[in-house]
């Protein structure tokens, strides 16, 4: 039984216990986007908190359309989504994860987004690709992160690199030099396997010119391009410059700053938590985008707005979608969220334009990022590689390991 049909029946079996707020029902199917209704939408995490503020501004252009926000975590979220579209109570909207989409779309809930009304030029293409299958497009981009690469200038100059990382070789060559020169624990910070370790290689694929899936749509992991990337991941643990124990929970920050482990990679929040909890490194590391291969290719996360194939609030909800996809308000909601927008025309916007060398460094990421592919499988095609990470982490032959993870996926799309 697949992942979809399981979780589609545990859903159906515990859906009355989890109580969420269904569909609006204030007007028959197919509602005008001028008559008086309510829409209902779910939102994650911290967003959840904040979109409420917000509906006010839409409120005051749509007078006649009450937004009702319920903010839903992202540890729950994937449960409640699959039991809301088992018992048919979704709610008219949601904002949904990027490496979500996949199944929702197998599980045809999505109503498919008017490209007449929203114009993929107007995103950023990996933010927008990661939601389109066979030609449809199923979600509108909020919000896209990225990954780049924090490092700890000071340290690198300590160690008597004065030129930040832009090639495999010389990230590898600063993270050596972190430990020799400048009394580093760790050359880097890179998680050897469990949950979330392909967030740490997906670039290292991309920037050696491989793919998650070819063109035949078939596993494209064990591709010479893949081996390279997989080769370059486990020379961190080979030479000792990352180490080989996974502690979940771990916080990346306190060894950044502490120099212990003086790099990692990661995404646009981490940002402010440096500047938030780690005042005393003003002015003593950067981030940039994550150093080449064949190119500085990074992968594209985040969040679009969808709206639900059962909604009678399609035509409100697009309203909706309209005000948060527009370039000064998802400007303004970087500075309410912080969340790097979507729109490529926002940043142009004097909160992003001025914005210095991070936002910099994240927006040249953007511009040169590839999409996750919207699958249906993805937690179990995520998890085999994660479980190949973890075997060349600890000294497993890259190609011999991506040949077996090949063999492992092909059961996991089309």
């Amino acid at each position: 039984m697949s992942r979809i049909a399981k979780s589609v029946g545990l859903a159906m079996a515990v859906v009355s216990a989890i109580g969420l707020t269904a569909c609006g029902s204030s007007g028959g199917k197919g509602v005008a986007a001028d008559a008086k209704q309510t829409i209902t939408v779910w939102a994650m995490g911290e967003e959840g908190a904040r979109l409420q503020s917000v509906t006010k501004e839409f409120t005051k252009e749509h007078p006649n359309i009450t937004v009702k926000v319920t903010p839903v975590g992202w540890d729950v979220v994937h449960q409640k989504l699959v039991a809301a579209a088992a018992a048919g109570k979704l709610p008219d909207m949601a904002q949904m994860g990027s490496t979500m989409m996949g199944e929702f779309i197998s599980l045809d809930t999505l109503e498919p987004v008017d490209t007449d009304t929203f114009n993929k030029d107007d995103f950023f293409p990996a933010a927008w690709n990661g939601n389109v299958q066979d030609g449809k497009v199923y979600g509108v981009p909020w919000y896209a992160d990225t990954r780049a690469l924090y490092y700890r200038s000071d340290l690198a100059d300590k160690a008597g690199v004065t030129k930040a990382p832009t090639t495999w070789k010389e990230q590898s060559d600063l993270a050596s030099a972190y430990q020799r020169k400048a009394g580093a624990d760790w050359g880097t910070a890179l998680q050897p396997g469990s949950t979330g370790a392909w967030q740490g290689w997906l670039q290292y694929l991309y920037s050696a010119g491989g793919e998650l899936l070819g063109k035949d749509g078939k596993p494209a992991l064990d591709s010479p391009e893949a081996v390279k990337a997989f080769t370059e991941f486990g020379h961190y643990f080979d030479a000792g410059l990352a180490k080989k124990n996974f502690v979940p929970g771990e916080d990346v920050l306190k060894g950044f700053a502490s120099g212990k482990t003086p790099m990692f990679q990661s995404g646009p929040w981490m940002v402010q938590n440096i500047t938030d909890q780690a005042p005393q490194l003003k002015g003593k590391w950067k981030v940039v985008p994550v150093p080449a291969d064949k190119t500085s290719t990074s992968w594209v996360g985040g969040a679009s707005l969808v709206t639900f194939k059962d909604s009678e609030h399609k035509a409100a909800a697009e309203e909706f979608t309209k005000f948060l996809s527009t370039p000064k308000m998802q400007a303004h909601w970087y500075e309410i969220a912080k969340s790097l927008p979507a729109n490529k025309a926002a940043w142009n916007e004097p909160a992003l334009k001025n914005g210095g060398e991070s936002l910099s460094a994240f927006k040249q990421s953007l511009d040169t990022a590839e999409a996750i592919p919207p699958m249906a499988k993805w937690n179990e095609f995520a998890a085999q590689i994660e479980s190949a990470l973890e075997k060349i982490a600890r000294g497993a032959d890259p190609a011999a390991t991506a040949k077996q993870l090949q063999k492992s996926t092909e059961g996991l799309v089309g």
